[in-house]
């Protein structure tokens, strides 16, 4: 059976995606800055009937179409990603095919919708409902089908640049008069590869069968949803969680299989009235642990309003992450009690508000640490450092056993050091401009315990820091 690829390209990939979800009227485009100048990225076909184009200035766009509406351009790896799962369902085998593009293997396929011609139809009306314009090609080879998708006609009326090389060499091609892929085809393989490399051979053998080509399609993600169908309205609270609960034991098995843990879920219910109410929680880290989940939802649920009463609960996992078997003895662990804590807050207040300390690869004091969101933290040991730091003070006396610091005389019980650190010489800190310094942990008999440093290049000496 002769291998049949399928290829689809979405001319106007990013402009459709975004006026699927907020429409206008009009010429539309999208706008990307390059230096400092912003230019047309992605246009629909009004505006590209008004004569803009792709990589315009933005400026000359409006002057040539003062009503055209812009937006930032935003990436559409999502949104590939998206149509690529869909298209599962003309083949098993899709793969992503350029930044704007699919390619399918249909071999023995197509007959199943009725011929190619069948196909390639029921897919671009499919398309066109769903607010995307694409053109699609079927070939013997991924590279004659990526090349008839874009430019349409007949292989060997194919300009040289729907080889899928690059454009410099298309215009150098061309300058030797070189301009169609039939121009090509009879010339020997051995000087065009010395003239203009091994990628020029390479993809006019991949077109035209010579090399093989497959569709390395990646296996699907896990679709981490479950749904429940309510015999009759529920509404109060209680029926609510214990849906919820039902629900749990069902996501959290299916977590465990794939050795996967949920960091955001989001409970969707529909009420009779049709309409859908959504209760979205975060996780500190990765979790698969059913009442502890359902404890961060809780507060969330005894706002909802369920209306004339809830016929259908369906929970699903936005966000994934690993999570190895861990073996435990049902008692739970320091770390797991303090992701709760951060759980219940972050949800509450925000996780971008709850901040916690985390190591950095530094030995200087002051920069050994950094405030981060708590969610997001890397575990690892804090340097051992005063529970206060604060700037230099001048200490006066005999340090680091008889000293003065702010107006008190004290006399060290135990001192400890010295901790020498130099600073970094690729950072130009004024604080450090005395150079190393030799630090001391000292107990005093009078109860503070200090943190005392001395700078040998410029003989002095200062306290930073208190210990709990």
């Amino acid at each position: 059976m002769a291998r049949r690829l399928l290829s689809i390209w979405f001319p106007r990939l990013a402009s459709d995606a975004a006026l699927r979800t907020n429409p206008v009227e009009g010429a539309f485009a999208l706008i990307l800055r390059s230096g400092n100048v912003d230019l047309l990225h992605c246009l629909n076909a009004e505006a590209e009937r008004s004569g803009l184009f792709r990589g315009m200035p933005l400026a000359d766009a409006r002057a040539v179409h003062p009503d055209v509406l812009t937006r930032p351009a935003e990436s559409t790896i999502g949104v590939q990603e998206a149509l690529r799962r869909w298209a599962v369902r003309y083949s098993p085998h899709v793969a992503a095919d350029g930044p704007d593009g699919l390619i399918s293997d249909v071999t023995g396929i197509a007959h199943l919708f009725g011929g190619e011609d069948a196909l390639q139809a029921d897919l671009r009306a499919r398309l066109e409902q769903a607010g995307f314009t694409a053109r699609s090609a079927i070939a013997d080879t991924r590279g004659a089908a990526h090349a008839l998708a874009r430019h349409g006609g007949t292989l060997a009326d194919l300009p040289v640049v729907a080889l899928r090389i690059d454009p410099g060499m298309a215009e150098a091609l061309s300058r030797l008069g070189l301009r169609r892929v039939g121009d090509l085809l009879p010339l020997p393989r051995a000087p065009l590869a010395r003239r203009f490399g091994a990628e020029l051979v390479l993809r006019l053998d991949q077109m035209m069968g010579d090399r093989p080509e497959p569709v390395a399609a990646p296996p699907n993600s896990p679709n981490f949803a479950v749904r429940m169908a309510l015999p009759e309205p529920i509404g109060l609270y209680s029926d609510v969680m214990a849906g919820l609960a039902r629900l749990l034991d069902r996501l959290c098995a299916a977590l465990v299989r794939h050795m996967q843990g949920a960091r955001r879920l989001r409970l969707e219910m529909r009420r009779v009235d049709h309409k859908t109410v959504e209760v979205e929680i975060g996780l500190a880290r990765p979790m698969r642990d059913p009442s502890r989940i359902a404890r961060l939802f809780a507060p969330k649920l005894e706002k909802v309003d369920a209306g004339y009463g809830i016929d259908a609960l369906r929970l699903v996992v936005t966000l994934a992450e690993p999570l190895a078997p861990l073996q435990t003895n049902g008692t739970p662990k320091a770390d797991e009690a303090m992701a709760d804590l951060i759980s219940r807050l972050g949800n509450r207040l925000g996780f971008e508000n709850i901040l916690r300390l985390e190591p950095t690869d530094s030995l200087i004091p002051e920069r050994s640490f950094r405030l981060v969101p708590a969610a997001e933290a890397r575990p690892g040991p804090l340097p051992r450092l005063p529970a206060v730091i604060f700037r230099p003070e001048p200490v006066t006396g005999t340090p680091p056993d008889s000293f003065h610091w702010r107006g008190q005389r004290y006399e060290a019980h135990r001192a400890t050091g010295p901790e020498r650190i130099s600073p970094d010489w690729w950072e130009e800190d004024p604080a450090w401009a005395s150079g190393l310094r030799d630090y001391w942990r000292v107990q005093t008999r009078q109860g503070p315990r200090l943190w005392l440093f001395h700078t040998p290049q410029a003989p002095a000496w200062f306290a930073q820091g208190q210990f709990a």
